[in-house]
């Protein structure tokens, strides 16, 4: 009797969710960067384990929306909570038990929802610190289980990938068994560019940019070439986006370029243009473009 079931990593931006899906799936599903809010659309990263189809579900941080861009990032994660079979609520225990970890807590308890907690990035902690604080974030929700891992060294992820196995309802598989995650290669290509501008910019710029795959094309050579656009809020973010003399533009791609080589296992021939559209991130073709549904209201 097989087991198959969804898995959704709840949290606050810059929790660790996307490297923890890496880690767990063991490939490059989701993009990482250093900063918050670097995952937009829900994604999902799928492996099986003994007889279980493991189908996590790499959610957006939760924070609070001033576009419409970020009220639909935060209805994926939502969404993505409510519709698992199992709930995580990951935290960065570098950071501890913020007003964001808090609130979020709070309203996964409203909902009624089994919930475990993954203190994450525990070494970078001193083990003295973490029993005081997974005593203190037992008190946020009754928490099923209580795992400390590090996504970033594999640390813990054996047993949190047992807990799930075992936990999850009889089941056929909802996916072939090599299979690996739903995000089409048109949109692991848009992703792939945009992770580049969040490592080599600052600031604003890469909240204020998105990617669009425009054309995605197997050439007679075997070759695949990749045409995007990069829509950009501001004048000024697009001349940092190209640098002096095409400067940005060419490292980013070359690095995008090599990444999707390595994840698409061929030659790719990647073409990026960058064009400047203000109140992109309040358009209903740039957010689904994004993988995101509306927004409701």
């Amino acid at each position: 009797m097989t087991k198959c079931g969804f898995v959704a990593l709840v949290g606050a931006p810059n929790a660790g969710k996307s490297t923890l899906l890496n880690r767990l799936t063991g490939a490059k599903i989701s993009i990482v960067s250093p900063k918050a809010q670097t995952t937009r659309a829900r994604v999902l990263g799928i492996l099986v384990r003994d007889e279980a189809q493991i189908i996590f579900v790499d959610t957006p941080g939760i924070f609070a929306p001033k576009r419409r861009l970020d009220r639909a990032m935060v209805e994926a994660a939502w969404n993505g909570a409510g519709e698992a079979d199992l709930r995580f609520l990951l935290v960065d225990a570098k950071l501890g038990l913020t007003d964001a970890v808090r609130e979020i807590a709070a309203q996964l308890v409203e909902t009624g929802a089994k919930l475990s907690l993954i203190l994450n990035k525990v070494d970078l902690v001193e083990r003295q610190q973490l029993l005081p604080l997974a005593e203190a974030a037992a008190k946020l929700a009754p928490f099923e289980r209580v795992f400390m891992i590090s996504a970033q060294t594999g640390d813990g992820i054996e047993e949190l990938l047992d807990f799930c196995a075992t936990r999850l309802p009889e089941s056929p598989f909802l996916y072939p068994e090599d299979e690996m995650t739903d995000l089409p290669d048109r949109q692991l290509a848009a992703e792939i560019v945009r992770e580049q501008i969040f490592l080599q910019t600052r600031d604003e710029v890469p909240y204020g940019t998105t990617v669009e795959t425009e054309s995605f094309k197997e050439q007679k050579n075997g070759a695949i070439r990749i045409d995007a656009v990069i829509y950009v809020a501001r004048e000024g973010h697009k001349a940092i986006l190209i640098g002096a003399k095409g400067a940005r533009i060419k490292e980013i791609g070359s690095r995008a370029r090599r990444e999707l080589e390595k994840l698409l296992d061929t030659k790719v021939d990647l073409f990026l243009r960058v064009v400047e559209r203000p109140g992109w991130d309040e358009e209903a073709a740039r957010i689904r473009a994004a993988g995101l549904d509306l927004p409701r209201g």
